[in-house]
């Protein structure tokens, strides 16, 4: 791989990033944090009309096509920008569904790339990680064909249109998808840690299906959620790699103006030291992110291993990161006031989402094992 990005991805970049600051100011991030649902529908429909929903979906489902580095790059520019909002969640659940099931996603998908609609994922459970498996107690009855269950974190799940809801059916890992407004559905919000990404609980209390709401089963929903979530965890490395960038680029220009005992803070070589740290950890990550998209469009064998190791590197740097960004600005950088606070919540939360980097380690000692046991 040539590292660095070709020219129309570079226009890509530049386009996303001036539709950031000109849409998404922090200012107006700070104005939903206390917002309900945390979407801004003259934001989402801007996104939307960029062709950002979807972005990599193929044509038959109105989408761009692109690849997944266009992808990351995007998600790049929104972390940059701590854009609020369901772009990883919708993204996210429209993948799986155009693997899961191509007859459903003709009919949702097009409602949901033109930002009229939304869909989510529901995974998680207590005491549940996220491997993805038929051990789930989210069930559904096969002779009465009723989904019933809870599913915890689950993103932006108020303002979704559909919830894919991943259950067990006779023992074997299933994945629905089911109205949210549907009879039997309810959604609570959820505290978390970053107030620019809402995450609710939702109770499937014998929710009636229809036989199409049953999407994939088996090895075909397992397959469709692996890949799906393989393609999340780039669009979650990139958006962390965009924290990172910003949040050196924001105290960089900060030790260049501190001053204390009559000198700027950037001429002490301590500063120096953190802020060179920094930059080798967000550059680092940068190589890891790139090639995981690379390898992954590009099916090479080792694509889910450097997916792996970039969702490892950037869990780690992007955490250390926001701690030496907040020690350079001292008492300033806890303030609610000042902006990192925002890049330094969504780094803490995004570090776990999809697994942290003890879960994907222990994933890439299984892949070695494995390999050198030749299974």
């Amino acid at each position: 791989m040539y590292f660095d990005l070709s020219k129309p991805q570079k226009l890509l970049q530049q386009a996303a990033r001036e539709f950031c600051k000109r849409e998404c100011p922090t200012t107006r991030v700070h104005e939903l944090l206390d917002a309900k649902d945390g979407v801004d529908s003259e934001l989402w429909q801007g996104i939307a009309d960029q062709g950002w929903v979807g972005l990599h979906l193929a044509e038959e489902f109105e989408g761009l096509g692109l690849g997944l580095v266009e992808l990351a790059v995007v998600a790049e520019e929104l972390g940059r920008a701590c854009a609020p909002g369901p772009w990883l969640s919708t993204n996210w659940a429209s993948t799986t569904l155009a693997l899961a099931n191509t007859t459903q996603a003709k009919t949702v998908l097009p409602q949901v790339v033109d930002g009229t609609s939304q869909i989510t994922l529901a995974i998680l459970e207590e005491e549940h990680s996220w491997e993805i498996s038929a051990e789930t107690k989210a069930t559904v009855d096969p002779e009465r064909n009723q989904l019933s269950g809870t599913k915890q974190c689950v993103m932006n799940a108020a303002e979704a249109d559909w919830i894919l809801c991943v259950a067990n059916l006779s023992g074997k890992l299933c994945l629905v998808s089911v109205p949210s407004d549907a009879q039997g559905v309810q959604i609570t919000s959820t505290p978390g840690i970053d107030a620019t990404r809402k995450l609710h609980q939702c109770d499937f209390n014998q929710v009636t299906l229809d036989t199409d709401d049953i999407l994939a089963k088996g090895d075909a929903a397992k397959s469709a959620l692996q890949i799906s979530e393989h393609i999340a965890i780039v669009a979650v490395c990139a958006e962390m790699l965009g924290l990172m960038q910003h949040m050196l680029e924001m105290t960089v220009e900060y030790a260049k103006t501190r001053r204390q005992f009559d000198r700027v803070i950037g001429s002490f070589q301590a500063i120096q030291h953190m802020c060179a740290d920094m930059l080798l950890l967000t550059e680092s990550a940068r190589s890891a992110v790139w090639y995981a998209a690379w390898s992954l469009d590009n099916e090479e064998a080792d694509a889910q291993r450097a997916v792996t190791v970039a969702k490892i590197y950037t869990s780690d740097a992007v955490r250390q990161v926001g701690n030496l960004a907040v020690q350079v600005h001292g008492g300033i950088g806890f303030t609610w006031e000042h902006d990192l606070h925002l890049y330094y919540k969504r780094a803490k939360a995004t570090e776990y989402l999809l697994g942290d980097a003890t879960f994907h380690r222990e994933q890439l000692a299984r892949m070695t094992f494995d390999e050198s046991c030749g299974i």
